[in-house]
């Protein structure tokens, strides 16, 4: 994995007012206040990131959220793929805090941005929740639906990221309730170029003993 010195969490980067409004009300009904701003930027440790098969987490209020990363390292950005894993009991009462408590999971593969740039609209981001032996699909749709990554990043920092950050850049409401999986599979498709970024990983549960 690259050397990584800052991780940023962007958050509700819809272009279309009514999907970003969906995805509010969809968290509104797990507690969840809105945001204070539309995008907002959430600082996480850069510890949290791995690209282990498995994490650990506290209770079971968490899930995943598959989402396209940006990376800026060696002077160029970078796009891949990630999951901003997050506990949605925490996230009722603090966002920022919620973002800590869970690793986010990223692939080990990156693509360069400028061979995306002409057809990334058409850039494919899926997930699938795995519960019980059972697969099911819990996001689908294209890059089209977020603000494009130089839009975001100049909302977030004028001249660009600087060297060694990398940027989750939103996800998509889900097919249907934000729920738990036992195993997250999440992928970037690009129908152009024929390729595809793929992750998935574990959820090992910790009890809470009070």
């Amino acid at each position: 994995m690259l050397p990584i010195a800052e991780a940023v969490i962007a958050g509700w980067t819809g272009r279309d007012a009514e999907a970003v409004e969906k995805h509010i009300v969809e968290l509104e009904k797990l507690g969840i206040s809105r945001p204070a701003s539309t995008p907002i930027f959430y600082r996480v440790a850069a510890s949290r990131l791995t690209i282990a098969g498995e994490i650990q987490v506290v209770g079971e209020t968490s899930s995943g959220e598959v989402e396209a990363i940006y990376v800026q390292y060696d002077g160029a950005l970078w796009v891949g793929l990630g999951s901003d894993h997050t506990d949605r009991e925490v996230e009722t009462y603090g966002i920022t805090v919620s973002k800590q408590v869970c690793d986010k999971p990223v692939a080990p593969i990156l693509w360069p941005h400028s061979e995306l740039k002409k057809h990334w609209d058409q850039i494919i981001v899926r997930s699938y929740a795995i519960n019980n032996g059972k697969r099911s699909l819990y996001q689908e749709g294209t890059l089209a639906a977020m603000l494009p990554p130089e839009d975001l990043i100049a909302r977030y920092a004028d001249g660009g990221l600087s060297d060694g950050t990398l940027m989750f850049g939103g996800t998509l409401a889900t097919l249907g309730e934000v729920a738990p999986a036992d195993r997250f599979e999440c992928e970037l498709e690009d129908p152009v170029l024929n390729r595809k970024i793929q992750h998935q990983y574990r959820v090992k549960t910790l009890p809470i003993r009070g």
